[in-house]
């Protein structure tokens, strides 16, 4: 998700970094585990770490409305937030047991697991993956054929390859006639520049910036173009927690779930909670993203439930795509135990 600047985004990472440093010396500091032992069958609370997948926006919306609205604490959850530096220090940190709940997008979270990591899916945060290519009406592009013999910004992360070529496939095209340039998480930048013509970037985020920036955008969604429609940001924590504690699972699902059942049904009142729970959120922009985000969310009485069907998709887009080793089955990608979702299965489709 993109920022106006580079300058304005190395400070955003700046303050992040220490953000997370500060935010884990709160936490117990040198413990191995961010969770205290006060929050047992007792009653008492029990102090938890969540590692959003970047800094707070629009669709973290729900998760600070759970935080207003006192939800956590109903569960017996001190829940403390920390913005990452990167990606990878979300999944890094909680492999590493330094915090108890991640979130991060339904890709990087099967690339964990295909390389033998704990991490598994404990709730969807969105049904439909948010990624896509976005081109500026301007360009006239009606379709993604009509990228050929242009220039497209990637970030460098191997899925918006497969991205591309799905979609550029789905079209009766080929990636091969695109000139692909690496251009980091500049996408906005690039595109309005007019470096590119068309970048990999989430639409409900980098698409709606550059709405908001002022031009008008064309965009192909993933899902849409050949790809599966799998969760694109998921909750998580690991195979480990989640055997042992899963009181403290069932509480974070459960208080998470109603923060987003409650922006679903008042979205602006989520805007408002985001806004007045954390620092540099802009309103307007907040706005527009979560409105583009609502769709992907799916229905508010199933919210947050993984389905084998989305599950057997995502993974053999990845195998296909060399994004994984081999099928990932929907039981050990994710569970259902805490969402109300049917009982997932230990195979894939395939098999």
């Amino acid at each position: 998700m993109s920022i106006k600047s580079n300058w304005k985004r190395i400070l955003l990472m700046l303050v992040a970094s220490l953000t997370l440093a500060t935010g884990f010396a709160a936490c117990g500091g040198d413990d191995d585990s961010s969770s205290s032992d006060s929050g047992s069958s007792s009653g008492q609370t029990k102090s938890a770490t969540l590692v959003l997948d970047f800094i707070p926006n629009a669709v973290h919306a729900g998760i600070y409305t759970a935080v207003a609205n006192g939800y956590y604490e109903d569960n017996g959850i001190n829940l403390k937030i920390i913005q990452p530096t990167s990606t990878a220090d979300t999944l890094r940190l909680i492999d590493a047991g330094k915090a108890d709940f991640g979130i991060a997008d339904g890709i990087d979270l099967a690339g964990q697991i295909d390389t033998g990591r704990e991490a598994k899916g404990i709730m969807a945060i969105l049904q439909r993956p948010p990624g896509g290519l976005i081109t500026l009406e301007e360009e006239g592009i009606e379709s993604p054929a009509g990228l050929e013999g242009k220039t497209v910004g990637v970030t460098g992360v191997p899925s918006d390859n497969a991205i591309l070529d799905t979609i550029m496939a789905d079209d009766g095209a080929s990636s091969d006639d695109v000139d692909v340039v690496t251009i980091g998480f500049n996408g906005v930048q690039s595109l309005e520049a007019g470096k590119v013509a068309a970048f990999t970037g989430f639409i409900p985020a980098d698409g709606v910036q550059v709405e908001e920036d002022g031009f008008k955008t064309k965009s192909f969604a993933l899902d849409e173009y050949g790809g599966p429609s799998y969760p694109g940001l998921v909750a998580f924590s690991t195979e480990s927690k989640i055997a042992d504690d899963p009181d403290l699972m069932k509480g974070f699902v459960d208080a998470t779930t109603k923060g987003y059942q409650d922006t679903l049904d008042d979205p602006a009142q989520g805007v408002d909670d985001l806004v007045s729970e954390t620092q540099g959120v802009d309103k307007q922009l907040a706005t527009a993203q979560l409105d583009a985000y609502i769709p992907l969310m799916g229905d508010a009485d199933t919210y947050g439930q993984f389905s084998n069907d989305s599950l057997d998709s995502l993974s053999t887009f990845l195998v296909d795509n060399d994004l994984a080793k081999q099928p990932i089955a929907p039981d050990r990608y994710a569970t259902n135990e805490w969402t109300g979702g049917d009982e997932l299965s230990g195979s894939t489709g395939g098999e």
